[in-house]
């Protein structure tokens, strides 16, 4: 169940948790920093940034229904009895607003964070808790600096159970916003080379993942992957920021959330799993055994969340990939259907051999291949040829049958691959996509993976381009 957010802040209470001044009686129903995805009702908060100042775009959020406007004291440019909040310091407004929203509620609190599965765990555990309770989330992958607390900010009273990501890119950037979301339970789902290029090591994207138990609630939960070889260095961090049990999950036989087993199905795959002494059998709508263990992740909170574990295994189900993460389009393409699994929303080495290796325990359809669509993955640093180089090694014991990369690094592969391998290579994706769509066919299976950054969507825009029964013009 979803908190009702009618009545979200009222201009008194807004004025009263930011030390501001409102102009106007209003109601808000919501918050928003950015007009381009203001509902009406929103709360608009002008923040300035380095590149744009939000002050410039009040206007704009009036006309499309904002509720009121969060304005800097210094601004004078709008309109007589325009509802207003006018504060010190637009950005300090918006984590104000965070620490009273935490403050009015008693939901409990989940952060979750990882170098991987952090989006997908955070849907994950929203849906296994959807039944018991009113549930506040964060909105796709608001998890930095303005995310964290925007989505706080929009947690209603009634929450039972608040889930909220927290993501990073340097040391130092977790810890705060652990501090304004103070949660009862603090998760780490994995630990890798993912933004190496801004640390001295993995040892140092571990300690900065380990800043989510800053703020945890003294007599806290842990849950942290036991499968990481940082798991005591984590659990220690998380006993000496007060946490009071530590749950390991994963495939690790001192695991109190254990893997036990998962048989692929045409829609998904059943788990089976122990959590605590509970055995569970539940299956998931999404293929991958990287997918099964961030479920057990997920249960362990639920369990340290006092949420009944049967409802919320069963819950999973319900559950589809993210936009980016595993999406399965069909194209029904004039010589034939085939198939895309999309997974351009972000690549990491981990990242992409999970994804291959779903691929590999996939079936293609009559007279297809296992088709791999490869785009560079990004703040790899120093390491990135090698990064690169070394999935060759996977792609030929998996034995795929066409290989296409694109980038700096990726294309690179192809060199280590069997000529009969090689599908083909460009400098970006845009190039490579035309290269795809002239030799793919029916039956195919078609992955396509890359990070954000490497615009791996143009593949598969491209690819469903092909579909004879769209009646677009062939933007995805």
């Amino acid at each position: 169940m979803n908190a009702a957010t009618e009545n979200l802040w009222s201009a008194s209470e807004a004025a009263s948790a930011t030390h501001g001044d409102t102009v106007g009686d209003w109601v808000a129903s919501g918050v928003s920093i950015d007009t381009r995805t203001l509902n009406s009702g929103d709360l608009f908060i002008a923040l300035r940034g380095p590149n744009h100042d939000g002050h410039d775009h009040v206007q704009d959020a009036l006309k499309k229904g904002a509720a009121a406007a969060v304005v800097e004291r210094a601004y004078s440019n709008v309109p007589d009895n325009t509802d207003l909040l006018r504060v010190d310091d637009s950005e300090q407004a918006l984590r104000d607003l965070a620490v009273h929203a935490r403050a009015r509620t008693p939901a409990q609190i989940c952060g979750v964070t990882g170098s991987v599965g952090k989006t997908g765990t955070k849907e994950l555990l929203s849906a296994a808790l959807d039944a018991q309770g009113n549930v506040s989330a964060t909105a796709g992958n608001l998890n930095n600096h303005y995310g964290l607390p925007l989505s706080l900010s929009r947690m209603p009273a009634n929450t039972d159970y608040g889930i909220f990501e927290m993501g990073m890119n340097h040391a130092g950037e977790i810890s705060p916003l652990s501090k304004l979301a103070r949660p009862d339970v603090a998760m780490i789902m994995s630990i890798e080379s993912v933004h190496i290029e801004n640390f001295d090591g993995i040892v140092g994207i571990a300690d900065a993942k380990s800043e989510i138990f800053d703020g945890l609630l003294n007599g806290g939960t842990a849950v942290i992957s036991r499968d990481t070889p940082f798991f005591d260095r984590l659990a220690e961090r998380a006993r000496e920021c007060g946490a009071a049990q530590v749950w390991g999950f994963g495939m690790h036989s001192l695991s109190n959330a254990r893997f036990l087993a998962a048989d692929p199905t045409p829609t998904g795959q059943h788990v089976q799993a122990t959590i605590g002494s509970k055995h569970l059998k539940y299956h998931l709508s999404m293929r991958g055994r990287h997918w099964a263990i961030n479920t057990l992740g997920v249960l362990a909170a639920v369990a340290s969340l006092g949420a009944d574990l049967d409802a919320a295994a069963q819950a999973l189900v319900h559950v589809k990939p993210p936009k980016g993460r595993g999406e399965i389009h069909k194209v029904n393409a004039e010589d034939g259907a085939f198939a895309i699994v999309d997974e351009t929303y972000n690549a990491s080495p981990v990242a992409v051999r999970a994804a291959m290796e779903v691929l590999k325990n996939s079936s293609p359809g009559r007279g297809g291949r296992r088709v791999v669509v490869l785009g560079d993955m990004l703040e790899l640093g120093e390491d990135s040829e090698r990064e690169h180089l070394s999935l060759a090694n996977d792609i030929t014991a998996h034995d795929f049958d066409l290989v296409f990369a694109c980038g700096e690094y990726m294309p690179g592969i192809l060199e280590r691959l069997t000529d009969d391998m090689r599908g083909g290579a460009a400098p970006n994706s845009e190039e490579l996509a035309g290269l795809v769509a002239k030799r793919v066919r029916s039956g195919d299976l078609v992955l396509v993976k890359g990070s954000f950054g490497s615009q791996m969507g143009k593949v598969v825009s491209r690819l469903m381009a092909m579909d004879a029964t769209r009646e677009t013009d062939g933007d995805a």
